[in-house]
């Protein structure tokens, strides 16, 4: 059954298991997340529900948005995401999907803003080697050969090359989930997952299901 929900990430630590292994884990604050809006096939043509998650004052909503809030009478959000469930359905305005939707050994897909590292050169960016740092040498950080000389004339479409690094949807596949505390709404994830503690991420089924 397709399962998501919406999350934030605390930060990392690591876990015994009960072979004795040592493992490192991303602990994730998993929902409560509300059911804002229902979309049916009768009338959208798909069966999906938007849910929201972290309460947010109404002074920093716009009129649009507590609007869309209002309606389905459920408490103002900062996030909202659509999914597209199997059970979707079944479900109403004003659900709530917590952590208790995934168990420990289900594999799931975990997507995230990376963290931005600013204007950032191409061994940062891309990870290619410097020149020698010798005294004299003359080259050291930079870009390397741009390319043919009288032609074509110009950088061909895809050099590596400075720019802005960061920032940009990531998704890490086929994740363990290690331990879920339903009382406390957290989902320990093996291994690392996108973006800064604190950041908005979304946990999904893997779509791997073979592996």
């Amino acid at each position: 059954m397709q399962k998501a929900i919406i999350g934030k990430k605390i930060g990392m630590t690591q876990l015994f298991l009960e072979d004795g292994r040592l493992i490192p884990v991303t602990v994730i604050e998993a929902g409560p997340c509300t059911v804002v809006q229902k979309k049916e096939v009768e009338k959208d043509g798909y069966s999906a529900v938007q849910v929201g998650f972290c309460d947010v004052d109404a002074k920093k909503l716009n009129k649009p948005m507590k609007g869309h809030f209002d309606k389905g009478g459920v408490a103002y959000k900062k996030v909202l995401k659509e999914f597209k469930l199997d059970n979707a359905a079944e479900m109403n305005v004003g659900d709530e999907l917590k952590a208790d939707i995934f168990a420990a050994g289900d594999r799931v897909d975990v997507s995230g803003i990376s963290k931005g590292h600013g204007f950032s050169g191409t061994i940062k960016r891309w990870g290619t080697h410097r020149g020698p740092m010798s005294h004299g040498s003359g080259y050291h950080r930079g870009v390397g050969s741009m390319g043919a000389c009288s032609y074509p004339g110009r950088v061909m479409k895809g050099k590596k090359l400075p720019g802005h690094f960061g920032v940009e949807k990531v998704t890490v596949q086929n994740l363990d989930v290690v331990k879920v505390d339903t009382d406390k709404n957290l989902i320990l994830v093996k291994g690392a997952v996108p973006g800064p503690k604190g950041g908005i991420i979304t946990i999904k089924n893997t779509v791997k299901s073979g592996k």
